[in-house]
């Protein structure tokens, strides 16, 4: 079933007097509980996109469904509900606060919603406990490891249970030990609770643990054709 839907989404970035296209009439599908790896080189648009699909930023042109609903025609206060309730992301830098501990930085997230402060402090230890981190939860920052810190910001990513984890450069900044962590976790997440996550990498090896790879080229989509022709030519 069909969870994701951008629709000839275009993007443009004004800089003085020049106009920068980014996204060029973008088409994609992404089914609920895929696991999609987003490739392609600098600049071809790949954390746009991403930003996009997390309402973070809206597209010049086109539309973006997801789970049935135009995410670009909310206005900016339902637009910052929708992404409350349904998108968990994840950062190459972990974006965690220094001055709070792992289990403060996991509920964060959970001070937009209804719930009450024990059971936001119940979700966020069961995030937590998920990730392997039960006996850091009251550690900062500083005293964690950068896959351990990148674990609390999965924790964070998936302690609302949102409809999408995206994820950008997830790894990037991680030696290869705690990389492969990272990616067996996000596979686990993927594999035995259905969640559907688009990754932004540059890594092959990290493409290689989701089911599907996208590849972006100067805004457009590549096809089966023309990544054969980009590989062949790299070959060379």
């Amino acid at each position: 079933m069909s969870l994701v839907n951008v629709r000839g989404v275009s993007k443009v970035f004004h800089r003085d007097a020049m106009e920068i296209s980014v996204l060029d009439g973008l088409n994609l599908t992404i089914d609920k509980g895929e696991f999609v790896a987003l490739m392609g080189p600098s600049g071809s648009g790949k954390s746009t996109l991403l930003n996009l699909l997390a309402g973070l930023d809206r597209p010049t042109s086109g539309g973006i469904d997801i789970e049935g609903n135009d995410i670009t025609k909310l206005k900016p206060t339902a637009l910052a509900s929708w992404r409350a309730r349904h998108v968990g992301f994840i950062f190459q830098l972990y974006n965690l606060i220094p001055v709070l501990t792992a289990l403060q930085n996991v509920e964060l997230p959970l001070l937009l919603t209804p719930l009450k402060k024990k059971e936001r402090r119940e979700h966020a230890e069961t995030a937590l406990r998920l990730v392997g981190l039960s006996e850091r939860m009251h550690h900062f920052p500083r005293q964690l490891s950068g896959g351990q810190e990148q674990r609390v910001g999965i924790a964070r990513a998936i302690v609302t249970d949102p409809t999408l984890i995206l994820a950008d450069e997830p790894t990037g900044d991680l030696d290869a030990r705690s990389a492969e962590e990272i990616l067996q976790l996000l596979s686990r997440l993927n594999t035995e609770f259905h969640k559907t996550i688009i990754m932004v990498t540059h890594d092959p090896h990290a493409a290689e643990r989701a089911g599907r790879t996208v590849h972006l080229e100067k805004g457009t989509l590549l096809n089966t054709e023309e990544m054969n022709a980009v590989n062949a030519g790299a070959g060379r």
